[in-house]
């Protein structure tokens, strides 16, 4: 025999479910190996991360800190620290490139535009709205 209908059921939903959950963790894995690969220059999309944030850490300040930190509060806390990492190092490339002395307002919502997907900038403008900040001068890069 081969056991009660509702367990063959049991078992159906249990693989297909466990085969989804690691399609779906493999993914993400994929994703971080690719950031992870040299590209053409002999450094990955990471070290250039890592790069741009050690050359503009010292001009954060906690008033610059407590902004991103606030920007980033809608990502889940599981993939919030990766997101800031994302972020930050666009921020160190903004600042890095336009040789800038000191890191700006501007630098970080710049920043964040740019390193964040067009789908998760309806929570940057609420965020800026609820902070009294114009949005205005981002129209262009939120398009």
């Amino acid at each position: 025999m081969t056991g009660p209908m509702w367990l063959q059921w049991f078992y159906v939903f249990f693989w297909i479910a466990l085969i989804g959950l690691m399609a779906i963790g493999g993914y993400f894995m994929f994703r971080k190996f690719l950031k992870a690969l040299p590209k053409a220059d002999g450094k990955s999309i990471l070290d250039w991360q890592e790069y741009y944030i050690n050359q503009t850490l010292h001009l954060w300040n906690e008033e610059h800190k407590a902004l991103l930190n606030d920007l980033v509060s809608p990502v889940p806390e599981l993939f919030r620290d990766v997101a800031k990492q994302t972020i930050a190092g666009k921020i160190g490339e903004l600042v890095v490139k336009e040789e800038a002395k000191q890191l700006t307002q501007e630098h970080i919502i710049r920043g964040y535009i740019l390193a964040t997907p067009r789908r998760d900038h309806k929570f940057l403008i609420k965020k800026l709205k609820e902070r009294q900040i114009d949005i205005s001068p981002y129209q262009e890069l939120l398009q």
